[in-house]
């Protein structure tokens, strides 16, 4: 069964990109996607369990990606949440942890690191 991934991203060309990577990486199934926090939460609330994985940008157009981390704190301790932003301060991930994200990457230095945690929680082994 693909690994059904939701993906909150505001920039298109980088949620495109981001797709498409996920997409060829393994079995993927890219459920939804989202440019900003009231759009997303409003999926979560829709779609509990139609997720495996989240993909969380902080900074959006709409809102931000630690409102989202709010929303879904209450969720299946087999879904993952993860934050993938260009501002992954320490005090960003402590917050983002603090939050339940299972997982903080910054898009600009930690993108093959993202995708080999993309590659653990798709072969069930996180």
């Amino acid at each position: 069964m693909a690994l059904r991934v939701f993906i909150v991203e505001d920039n298109p060309l980088i949620r495109t990109n981001l797709i498409e990577t996920l997409v060829e990486l393994a079995a993927i199934e890219v459920v939804s996607f989202s440019n900003g926090a009231l759009e997303s939460n409003r999926w979560l609330q829709a779609n509990r369990n139609a997720w495996d994985l989240a993909v969380v940008d902080l900074f959006l157009a709409e809102g931000n990606g630690l409102a989202v981390l709010g929303a879904i704190r209450e969720r299946s301790p087999l879904q993952r949440v993860v934050v993938l932003s260009n501002y992954a301060t320490p005090n960003l991930r402590s917050r983002c942890a603090a939050l339940g994200a299972d997982a903080v990457f910054d898009k600009s230095t930690e993108l093959d690191e993202f995708l080999d945690y993309v590659r653990i929680v798709e072969s069930g082994a996180a």
